[in-house]
C-alpha cells in the first residue's frame, strides 16, 4: 500500500511510501519502528520535513514524530523548557516571547519542528541552537532505553551535531531542553538587526524584524514548495577567502573563531546571475538566491539538476564549492547529497 509524501514534505515533492505513521507518543514510535525493522524495512522519522528531498520512492516507513507538550520550571537565573519533539518550532518562539521569556526571538519563523533542531543545530541572524540547548532526550530504537545527551556531548557544529551522525539511525529524538537566561542579551549581528539600538531594543522588535526579514526574502512553502536554504554557507580557509576577496572585496564574510571564514552563499549565486533559473519545475527563487522553489511541479530530478548547475556555476566563478544543507532521502534512507549533485 503506498502513501503519498507530498503533503508530508514542503518541498511539496510527489513521491511514495510503503508505510506511513503518526505516532502521538514514545510507545507509538516504538512500535511502528519495531514493526518495520522486524520486516527488515527501512525507517525515516520525520517532523515536518521541512529539511528534506525525497528522491524516490521510500521503500519502508516513514514515522511522522508528533510528540506533543512544553513545561517550565523557573529557576532564579533562568527559565528551563522540556518540549516535545512535535512541537512546531516557531509556535514555541511566539510562545515563549509571549510568557516574558526571551532569547529564541532570533529564531523565529525556521520552519520544522522542536525535535528537528538540535540535528541542524538550526541557526539564523548570529545564534544557533546551541547557545541555548541544555539537552537532547532520546530513545533507543530497539530496546526502548532513554537517553540525555548533555548539550556538550552533542558535538554541535554548523548545521551539524551527533544526531547526524552516530546518533541517526539508532535513537529517536522525544524531547529537547532549553534554558532561557533572564539575563537577555540581544544579538544584532546580521542583516535588519544591526539598525537597532542594542540600549533600548525589545526581544519583541527582534522577533518582529527577523520575521520581516524572513516573510519579505524568503518564500512562502504554501505558495511554492521549498526546504529553505539549499545549501550551507561555505566555510572556507583564510587563504581561498583572501584570494576571493581580493578580486571581489565586496563579498560578505564572516571570520570564525578558528581561523577560517564563513562566506555567504546566497551572495555567491547572485553573483552568477542565477536568480530565476529554471529547471523543468525547479527554480532558484527571485528574491533569495539560497532557495531553489518547486515553481510548477517539480520533480525531483527536476531540483537535483538545478542544484548541481548552480553548484557548478558559483565552483567555476569562484573555486567554492557549495554543500546541500537539505537532507537527501533515497528508497533505503538518507544519501550523500553532495556526491548526488556533484
Amino acid at each position: 500500500m503506498n502513501h503519498s509524501l507530498k503533503a508530508w514534505n514542503t518541498f511539496g515533492i510527489d513521491q511514495q511510501t510503503n508505510e506511513l505513521v503518526c505516532a502521538e507518543n514514545e510507545q507509538q514510535l516504538l512500535n511502528a519502528w519495531q514493526s518495520a525493522n522486524a520486516s527488515h524495512h527501512p525507517v525515516l522519522i520525520l517532523g515536518e520535513g521541512s529539511n528534506v528531498l525525497f528522491l524516490d520512492t521510500f521503500q519502508g516507513t516513514v514515522i511522522v514524530n508528533r510528540i506533543k507538550g512544553i513545561e517550565i520550571t523557573e529557576q532564579p537565573d533562568a527559565w528551563h523548557l522540556h518540549v516535545g519533539a512535535g512541537e512546531n518550532w516557531h509556535h514555541l518562539v511566539q510562545h515563549t516571547l509571549q510568557l516574558g521569556m526571551p532569547g529564541l526571538e532570533n529564531l523565529a519563523l525556521i520552519p520544522g519542528c522542536v525535535g528537528s533542531s538540535p540535528i541542524q543545530n538550526i541557526g539564523a541572524y548570529g545564534v544557533e541552537l546551541q547557545r541555548v540547548c541544555e539537552y537532547v532526550d532520546c530513545v533507543e530504537l530497539s530496546t526502548g532505553k532513554h537517553l540525555r545527551v548533555g548539550a556538550a556531548e552533542c558535538r554541535f557544529g554548523y548545521r551539524d551535531s551527533i544526531f547526524k551522525h552516530e546518533y541517526q539511525d539508532r535513537f529517536a529524538i522525544i524531547a529537547v531542553g532549553l534554558r532561557l537566561s533572564k539575563q537577555w542579551h540581544p544579538v544584532l549581528t546580521y542583516g535588519d538587526l544591526t539598525r537597532l539600538d542594542p540600549t533600548t531594543v525589545t526581544p519583541q522588535q527582534v522577533f518582529d524584524s527577523v520575521c520581516h526579514m524572513r516573510t519579505t526574502k524568503l518564500p512562502d512553502p504554501k505558495v511554492n514548495g521549498n526546504a529553505g536554504s539549499f545549501f550551507k554557507n561555505p566555510v572556507v580557509i583564510a587563504e581561498i577567502a583572501q584570494e576571493l576577496l581580493a578580486k571581489f572585496p565586496t563579498a560578505p564574510h564572516y571570520p570564525q573563531a578558528d581561523g577560517s571564514v564563513k562566506l555567504a552563499a546566497g551572495w555567491l549565486i547572485d553573483q552568477c546571475q542565477l536568480k530565476g533559473k529554471r529547471i523543468g519545475g525547479a527554480a532558484v527563487h527571485q528574491q533569495q538566491a539560497l532557495v531553489l522553489i518547486n515553481a510548477d511541479n517539480a520533480t525531483s530530478q527536476d531540483v537535483v539538476q538545478l542544484a548541481h548547475h548552480v553548484r557548478q556555476k558559483v565552483g567555476e566563478k569562484f573555486n567554492v564549492w557549495l554543500e546541500p544543507e537539505v537532507r537527501f532521502i533515497g528508497p533505503q534512507g538518507e544519501m550523500n547529497a553532495v556526491e548526488i549533485i556533484a
